[in-house]
């Protein structure tokens, strides 16, 4: 089978006089609602990180899927760029509008609804702005959980999570978002609805459609609602922090935890020392539980529905069996919920903690797993040796591979915009050649966005490029739908 190296032809860029197309959007969504002074916009036009600046001519909030569907037919009818935003909380420049064409930022913050929970089939749908932590309320009002947790859990939506493919602390056990989401509504690009809010787990009709706008990233249409796979609440749960010699250590704990736990293995995370210590400095109020400083840090959750098992003795004794195998250097269980959560606070805390304390280059590469130890090994000495006033930090999801290398850069050493992407590159550039050399992802769990489109060119092979290509082009033609994530515009 041969297939054109690139199928996506980029547009003309259209003349579009922008008072009058932003008058029709505000008949479909009232006029307070279109959003074009820098005071108003300026939140949206930028991400999380600040690396990058938008140049929407403005931020649209539609309140329904109705709504955004005329939006999108709108947009589609004139040529102006559509840019799905949801929290902003994005890693990779997923929700910036490029400079160059007419674009608008589609904020879906105000599709916030519950629309349904259902316990007996033990699902949830919810729109693409509501944000985690409401779902996670939702769920557990209702006697259920939605599992999936990750450190902007009071900022990220629905909508990006699934766009994204999201994963979080709970992947090991729960599998990433894709794996939690059961049905989609999504507007395409042309403006029409597809309804596949189906909450089935089984259904064999033809193609998974779902499936092809998971981690899209908003390329091929506009997520609007989602019925999310619910599981039982967890009576009993546990939490330690382990110090370990090193990631080898953390590998084998892994194993054998999984062999005197099984499935109940809740999250399974690691920081080195580096880490910890950008942690205590940058968020005044946290620190380690253990009392001496160990290469690296590891923070294990057990739990299970079952109210007779006993998570806080199930744990301290697979930890003895640890620290006499000589796996683990200390160990300290949380012996209440409020040390639990101080412990977990820990992980949910690195980025703000990396972003106070200098320029952060945070990499979601994935490898597999009994490839971490000469992974983090071969990155970490190459790093420290290349590039000057690097501080390397690991930290993030052992137990699935995806620990995240970051690089928090001296401000002092890299004082200007240009010498910090300059750095940056470099540090992406060896951790990425390293983890597709071993087997791995450049990305794990934040997507391409702007920040990884040249990589994903040099790390995929040209069939699974030009694959993707076909699929852009057959759902969006005109080349509308978030511009410039994935493929170059």
């Amino acid at each position: 089978m041969s297939l054109p190296q690139s199928v996506v032809s980029p547009p003309a860029t259209p003349v579009v006089d922008a008072a009058a197309f932003l008058a029709q959007a505000a008949q479909h969504i009232g006029a307070r609602r279109v959003l074009t002074q820098p005071a108003d916009t300026a939140a949206f036009q930028q991400d999380w990180r600040g690396r990058y600046q938008g140049q929407a001519l403005a931020v649209l909030q539609p309140g329904n899927t109705a709504e955004v569907a005329a939006v999108v037919a709108l947009c589609a009818a004139h040529g102006v760029a559509v840019v799905p935003q949801g929290g902003n909380t994005g890693l990779t420049g997923g929700a910036v509008a490029l400079p160059g064409r007419p674009a608008v930022l589609l904020n879906l913050s105000r599709l916030n609804r519950i629309r349904t929970v259902d316990p007996a089939n033990n699902t949830l749908t919810a729109e693409a702005g509501c944000v985690l932590a409401t779902v996670r309320e939702a769920a557990a009002s209702a006697g259920r959980q939605f599992p999936l947790l990750l450190g902007s859990v009071g900022s990220c939506q629905v909508g990006g999570l699934v766009s994204t493919n999201a994963g979080g602390t709970g992947v090991l056990r729960y599998g990433n978002m894709r794996q939690l989401v059961l049905g989609l509504e999504v507007v395409l690009p042309d403006g029409q609805v597809w309804n596949g809010l189906r909450a089935l787990r089984k259904d064999n009709a033809g193609y998974d459609l779902k499936q092809l706008f998971i981690g899209a990233e908003g390329t091929l249409g506009v997520i609007t609602a989602a019925v999310l796979a619910l599981h039982p609440p967890l009576r009993q749960s546990a939490s330690a922090g382990v110090g370990l010699a090193s990631v080898q250590a953390a590998v084998d704990l892994l194993r054998l935890l999984q062999d005197h736990l099984g499935e109940r293995i809740e999250a399974f995370e690691i920081l080195s020392r580096s880490q910890v210590h950008l942690v205590q400095t940058q968020v005044p109020g946290l620190c380690s539980p253990l009392a001496a400083s160990h290469p690296y840090l590891l923070l294990v959750e057990v739990a299970a529905p079952d109210a007779g098992w006993d998570a806080g003795a199930a744990l301290e004794a697979a930890l003895g069996h640890a620290l006499e195998a000589g796996l683990a250097e200390d160990a300290a269980l949380a012996t209440d919920l409020a040390k639990a959560q101080r412990l977990w606070d820990l992980r949910h805390h690195i980025s703000e903690a990396n972003k106070r304390a200098g320029f952060t280059v945070s990499n979601d590469t994935s490898v597999p797993v009994g490839r971490l130890p000469e992974f983090i090994a071969q990155v970490t000495a190459q790093l420290e040796g290349e590039v000057p006033g690097i501080t390397v930090c690991h930290a993030g999801h052992i137990g699935d591979g995806n620990i995240h290398v970051i690089g928090v850069l001296a401000r002092e050493v890299y004082a200007t915009p240009e010498a910090c992407e300059a750095a940056a590159a470099q540090v992406n550039r060896i951790v990425h050649e390293a983890s597709v050399a071993l087997g791995g992802s450049i990305s794990a769990e934040h997507g391409i966005g702007l920040m990884h489109v040249a990589r994903l060119e040099r790390s995929k092979p040209a069939l699974d490029l030009a694959l993707m290509r076909q699929l852009k082009a057959a759902f969006d033609p005109a080349g509308v739908m978030n511009p410039g994530k994935i493929f170059r515009e």
